[in-house]
C-alpha cells in the first residue's frame, strides 16, 4: 500500500484526515480513488476534462510527477503522494 498526504487546505473536505492509505497503481488512480472516498474533493483536484488540475503539483516520494510520467506515473508499494495546491496572495515589491 502506498499513503497519500492530504494537504491542510484540503482537508475541510475529506473530514480533517490527513492522509489516505491505497493500493492504486498509478497517480491518476490514487486521485480517483481519493476523490471518490471524498467526493467534495473532486472539484478542488480534477478538471471537466478528467485531469489533474493544472495548479495542483503531485509529489510521488520527493519527485514531481511532472519530470514523470505525469498522471500516468506509476506508484508502488510503500511510496508516498503528496498534492500540493497553488496557495496565491502576497505582494511583490
Amino acid at each position: 500500500m502506498s499513503k497519500i498526504i492530504i494537504p491542510t487546505p484540503l482537508r475541510k473536505f475529506t473530514n480533517n484526515q490527513t492522509t489516505l492509505e491505497t493500493s492504486a497503481d498509478t497517480v491518476l488512480e490514487v486521485i480517483r480513488e481519493l476523490t471518490i472516498k471524498y467526493p467534495d474533493l473532486k472539484n478542488q483536484i480534477i478538471d471537466k476534462q478528467g485531469g489533474i488540475r493544472k495548479y495542483i503539483r503531485i509529489y510521488l516520494d520527493d519527485t514531481d510527477i511532472k519530470t514523470l510520467d505525469q498522471e500516468k506515473t506509476e506508484v508502488s508499494a510503500g511510496s508516498v503522494v503528496s498534492i500540493i495546491p497553488a496557495i496565491a496572495g502576497g505582494n511583490i515589491t
